[in-house]
């Protein structure tokens, strides 16, 4: 009835009735987005806000699997094991904890990270997951991971923690025995 009224009144073609229509279905339903069905040619409403809303962002079961059965695991079994690899380890998971709590270190809280990785954007535990793996299957050299994820927050800009001088030294030391390797 309102295109007959328009067409009428303004002497309007077909095709600018048919914008003029889309303009003003546009503007009365906020939220929502008319398509072309190219089948039948009509038109179609989505309702982008109820899409957004309903739609899964971070599957919890499948960042468990990432993380425990993933990244943890991985590193479990191919870091070098006993005490006195302690600080290897200690260090490498320090760097892994920054990336995944995107930035967040526990020298900069008094030993409290502020963040935790297994709470963090499933695609960086993907990140973290595809670097792990690059590196069992190219190195499993520790030095050679220290050097990735090290490199990783540098490219991030997150920074690295503040040790006291021996873990710094030890820090250093392994930084430049992967670059040897």
């Amino acid at each position: 009835m309102k295109d007959k009224n328009i067409k009428k009144q303004e002497n309007l073609s077909e095709s600018e009735i048919e914008r003029l229509e889309l303009l003003r279905l546009v503007n009365e339903k906020r939220g929502k987005q008319l398509t072309i069905d190219l089948e039948t040619g009509g038109l179609n409403e989505i309702d982008e806000l109820k899409q957004m809303l309903g739609k899964v962002f971070e599957s919890p079961d499948e960042k468990y699997n990432i993380y425990y059965k993933g990244i943890r695991n991985t590193l479990m079994t191919y870091l070098p094991k006993g005490k006195e690899f302690e600080k290897v380890r200690e260090i490498i998971y320090d760097e892994k904890n920054i990336f995944l709590s995107l930035g967040k270190k526990k020298s900069d809280n008094d030993g409290i990270r502020g963040g935790d990785g297994r709470m963090t954007f499933q695609p960086k535990m993907n990140e973290m997951l595809d670097l792990i793996i690059k590196w069992v299957s190219e190195s499993q050299n520790p030095f050679v991971l220290y050097t990735m994820l090290y490199n990783l927050n540098e490219e991030m800009g997150y920074g690295h923690e503040n040790y006291d001088d021996s873990t710094r030294g030890f820090a250093n030391a392994m930084k430049k025995l992967s670059e040897e390797v």
